[in-house]
């Protein structure tokens, strides 16, 4: 668990480290060669400084133990850093728009190889940072993690539309091809509105799991099949499961034998409780409460 966390931490600084070189990077190229596309990406890259100052923030906070506060942990932390990296996503591709849109109505720019290079730059790095990001967010179920290489993919597609509009432009330049100036803030458009697309479906799975929704039907069945595997349990009353964070949540009602001592009924809820465990490393608590069952009741079963 120790050398988990370690990595998930050493991810988080490397994000944060390089979105900071790389914004850096691109509005002062940018400014110099007076290129609106980078500059504008370059903005975007001052929000996911922000975003990967949350994601560590995160990450150290859902690691703390329960406490009187928290009895069920620090886990919906990272989701909170996930619903502020969606909001950061969102804005900064309405400020991308704006300033594409702006770029359409303004003389055209002589594009300078050097801005293209920055921008080609960024793309072979961001999508680097994606690749070990979310390769270590799956590994370690970290919400705020892979929230992070979206966040990098997402940065990768900026990149990407920088590097075919300026390279248009550059292309429009050396033959003298008037609209072809203009491919850099038609390409920023289009990319994001696919950034957009991310934010908000980022931004909705957070809001569920701070809003308590049931995990997946599939796993809600998976979770089934286990407790009605014990022959013990006659019903299932109620089934709840939610993700807290990194982790899950299981609350269920089973009837068993109304004659059962409540040694064995013990016995019975430990064994349930200990498979379902086993069986899914994401769950850290199973709740069971136990109903009495008899005869009459079974074709209610």
């Amino acid at each position: 668990m120790m050398l988990s966390q370690q990595s998930k931490l050493l991810a988080a600084w490397i994000s944060l480290i390089s979105n900071f070189i790389l914004t850096v990077l691109k509005i002062v190229v940018g400014a110099i060669f007076h290129s609106t596309a980078l500059i504008a990406d370059g903005v975007h890259n001052g929000g996911d400084v922000i975003a990967s100052i949350a994601t560590l923030s995160s990450m150290k906070l859902s690691h703390q133990p329960a406490d009187k506060e928290h009895p069920y942990g620090h886990g919906k932390a990272e989701d909170i850093a996930s619903g502020i990296i969606a909001i950061i996503l969102g804005i900064a591709a309405l400020f991308l728009i704006y300033e594409s849109v702006l770029a359409l109505f303004e003389p055209a720019i002589i594009i300078s190889l050097w801005a293209l290079i920055a921008a080609f730059v960024s793309l072979v790095w961001k999508y680097i940072l994606y690749i070990y990001t979310i390769k270590i967010g799956k590994r370690d179920k970290s919400k705020s993690l892979i929230a992070t290489a979206y966040d990098h993919l997402a940065d990768v597609y900026a990149s990407l539309a920088a590097v075919i509009g300026l390279g248009i432009a550059w292309i429009g330049d050396m033959f003298n091809i008037s609209l072809a100036s203009y491919g850099d803030p038609i390409a920023g458009i289009i990319v994001s509105i696919l950034i957009l697309k991310v934010a908000f479906n980022m931004g909705v799975e957070s809001v569920n799991v701070l809003m308590e929704s049931n995990v997946s039907q599939e796993k809600q069945d998976e979770f089934s099949d286990i407790i009605l595997s014990f022959s013990e349990v006659k019903r299932i009353d109620r089934l709840r499961a939610r993700e807290h964070g990194n982790y899950i949540l299981v609350d269920v009602r089973i009837s068993v034998p109304g004659n059962m001592t409540i040694q064995e009924g013990h016995d019975v809820t430990k064994k349930i409780k200990n498979t379902i465990m086993e069986k899914n490393q994401d769950v850290e608590e199973v709740l069971i409460h136990l109903n009495p069952w008899y005869p009459e009741n079974r074709a209610n079963r």
